[in-house]
């Protein structure tokens, strides 16, 4: 079955492939490794993996799908008809569809917390009197017993289930690309304010001054991986997700000028939420050991510590927990459409059938 749709317009096109990218990676990962690998240090090496790797590969991955307009694996085939090759898309479908299961999981969390913080139970307990230690035990107990749970994250893995049923049920344009111009630029914004919240803290300077001040002392082998790593996970390389987009493409569209526009959008993204963590972490004397900044540790515990300690508490956790949902969401919705083409490409189902058994 050929694929006949294509993203409506050029700002769609670039804000569904940007949203495609910013993730997980973006928010939790990337202050952890320039905390660890050197500050500024860190930045400068992972500019370059994105300039000298991640766009070539960008670019190679964009030219493939929308020149053979096809799904991953249909999309190696293609290239390489009489060899092996298809197995590099079969492998990128099957790593797509693995971290999909992680990413739901995680999306569900962040729901959680959005919803907790809009109602104040994230924070039911907590006074001016209470202790930053007994906090952080506090936060570390919520996030463990919402883990944990049994009947809680079912419920919550069910509203996300829904919200990318809803979304992908209604096709490239009507869906993806909708959310996209919607979602996008609300991130942006949601980024912004906190930017500007985060630095008016006392003593913000001093998160800055670690984040732009370069450690190259630090720099090693395993600094220059970890980069690497980074920017191939941010940027969604690898997973079957650009081929996939890239398929939807129109074939006037100029793919070096989106590429260098996504990859530009999605550092932006990681390093704005430099000038939230470090400023904020910093201010409130959580950053010292760095423990609190490590993956579900600074997303749950960490900030909303931070936030506990602020005016207008609720405000400020409910934008931080809105902005992790719309990266969250936008890259299950991605993820879930390199399957959907499958299915659509290789076993002749519609979009409505394709959609149900991925999602479902």
């Amino acid at each position: 079955m050929s694929n006949k749709a294509t993203f409506g317009s050029k700002l769609g096109l670039i804000a569904a492939t940007v949203g495609s990218a910013v993730g997980l990676g973006n928010v939790w990962r990337f202050p952890n490794e320039v905390h660890e690998n050197g500050g500024a240090a860190f930045l400068v090496v992972y500019i370059g993996c994105i300039l000298l790797l991640g766009i070539p590969v960008m670019l190679a991955e964009f030219s493939l799908g929308r020149g053979t307009g096809l799904d991953t694996v249909g999309a190696f085939r293609r290239l390489t008809p009489r060899k092996p090759w298809w197995g590099v898309g079969a492998i990128s479908l099957l790593a797509s569809y693995m971290i999909v299961c992680f990413y739901m999981v995680v999306a569900a969390w962040t729901v959680e917390y959005l919803w907790r913080s809009l109602d104040g139970s994230l924070y039911a307990g907590i006074t001016a009197g209470t202790s930053a230690l007994e906090m952080k035990e506090a936060f570390a107990a919520t996030f463990a017993d919402s883990v944990q749970s049994v009947a809680s994250p079912l419920i919550w893995i069910a509203v996300v289930l829904a919200i990318n049923l809803f979304i992908l049920l209604k096709g490239v344009k009507g869906g993806i690309e909708k959310m996209s111009n919607t979602l996008m630029p609300l991130l942006f914004v949601i980024l912004l304010v906190l930017c500007g919240v985060s630095l008016s803290l006392p003593n913000a300077l001093e998160g800055v001054d670690f984040f732009l001040n370069p450690d190259f002392s630090k720099l090693n082998a395993g600094v220059f991986v970890s980069a690497l790593g980074q920017a191939f996970f941010s940027l969604s390389l690898g997973m079957g997700i650009l081929v996939t987009y890239s398929s939807y493409f129109p074939k006037k569209d100029n793919l070096t000028t989106t590429a260098f526009s996504v990859s530009f959008c999605d550092f932006l993204v990681a390093f704005l939420m430099g000038f939230i963590v470090f400023p904020a972490v910093t201010s409130f004397g959580l950053a010292d050991d760095g423990s609190g900044l490590q993956s579900t540790a600074l997303v749950f515990v960490t900030l909303p510590q931070v936030f506990a300690q602020m005016p207008l508490t609720q405000l400020w956790s409910a934008l931080f927990f809105l902005l992790l949902t719309i990266a969250a969401l936008t890259s299950t919705v991605s993820i879930c459409e390199v399957s959907i083409l499958f299915l659509q490409e290789k076993m002749r189902f519609s979009r409505v059938k394709s959609v149900l058994i991925v999602v479902l």
